[in-house]
């Protein structure tokens, strides 16, 4: 059985430090639910109040409506894994799988079977007889879920675990992550500074900046509807126009940019209304490099500009291509590797669109990238 979780005004300061600050959010039963953000942010910090290694300044931990205060880790119905794994270099898979069950004074032929059963979800039947080092990176990420797992805690907790995993097999434990999380249905909350681990494995994710939740949502919506540019620009690429508002009707907003006239959607608050503008307010409009096209009789969106070719990346499925609009301002769009791009040649001038549905203006603020 899982169970819910739910930060209520969670605090965590070191001397004048927030190490967390004012932090409110309920993690449904069942949900696998990420924080992401830069290191530094404070989300391991929310870990560690919620598993009981650590006392919240302020606020209130709830895990299956109980609050946790004054109760220590090993009597909260969490388990934690964590970044290094710790696993038990002298026994056995099987023994590290079930040692928590040992602690607890459950018997051997129990412990055996619960042993089999675990290695059976994580797909090592018949290795339980294997020492630690005998196993690959992966199969040793996957041991550290089943003993994890062998308490048969109401919500996990996992600590960046596949941080040193090489990119090829990080990839591969996302989906075998998500799968396992999909059969044993429990409560899994996973802390990440990788926003791929975070969109492809998660329902929800909430985006944290030092220390406070910037934004709390489904994957999507986090990706096309960020509320602040920090968001806009950790959640995945994306382009920063700097300009002001010329004109506002209702939620499309005119903005100017490098001598260019610009129509893009308001981006949203966190209580899902559109940001108030005003004319001649200081914004930034935001347009992702998947949603830049070259101009042509083919395509031709509401909004265009031109640009001067810097240079072309080739990133293997893709192809990156940089520009420079008045010698200025970057500007970066993405193609697929198959579309020819031997024309682009360096200091070429071109000209572009996008579409007005796929630009978001949000208040001047400061980006993940400052």
């Amino acid at each position: 059985m899982s169970a819910d979780v739910e930060l209520n005004n969670i605090s965590v300061t070191f001397g004048s430090f927030y190490a967390a600050k004012n932090v409110s959010v309920k993690i449904n039963q069942g949900e696998f639910f990420s924080f992401l953000g830069p290191s530094g942010c404070g989300k391991t910090t929310l870990l560690r109040a919620i598993s009981g290694f650590l006392d919240p300044s302020e606020g209130k931990v709830l895990i299956a409506g109980q609050d946790m205060a004054g109760i220590g880790p090993n009597k909260r119905p969490t388990s934690l894994i964590f970044q290094n794994l710790a696993l038990f270099p002298l026994m056995s898979v099987s023994e590290n799988i079930v040692f928590s069950l040992e602690v607890r004074g459950v018997g051997k032929q129990e412990r055996q079977k619960r042993a089999d059963e675990l290695l059976d979800l994580i797909a090592l039947s018949g290795q339980g007889d294997k020492k630690v080092h005998e196993l690959s990176g992966g199969q040793r990420q996957r041991v550290a879920i089943a003993r994890a797992l062998a308490i048969e805690p109401k919500v996990l907790l996992l600590d960046e675990p596949l941080s040193a995993l090489d990119l090829k097999l990080r990839q591969k434990m996302r989906t075998e992550l998500r799968a396992i999380q999909k059969r044993v249905g429990i409560t899994f909350i996973y802390i990440t500074h990788d926003q791929g681990e975070a969109l492809t494995m998660s329902d929800r994710v909430a985006v944290m900046n030092e220390g406070e939740l910037e934004q709390v949502g489904l994957c999507d919506d986090v990706y096309d509807f960020p509320h602040t540019p920090f968001v806009a620009t950790f959640v995945g690429e994306n382009n920063p126009f700097y300009g002001k508002v010329v004109s506002v009707e209702g939620d499309k907003i005119r903005v100017e940019s490098h001598n260019n006239t610009f129509v893009a959607k308001s981006g949203k608050t966190g209580d899902g209304k559109n940001h108030s503008f005003s004319t001649g307010q200081e914004v930034i409009m935001f347009i992702r490099p998947e949603s830049i096209f070259i101009k042509n009789e083919n395509t031709q969106l509401d909004n265009t500009f031109k640009a001067r070719v810097n240079t072309v990346e080739f990133e293997g499925n893709i192809k990156n291509i940089y520009l420079k609009i008045n010698s200025k301002m970057n500007v970066r769009f993405s193609v697929p590797n198959a579309v020819d791009t031997s024309n682009l040649s360096n200091n070429k001038d071109i000209e572009l669109t996008f579409s007005s549905q796929k630009a978001v203006v949000l208040p001047k603020g400061s980006l993940a990238v400052d």
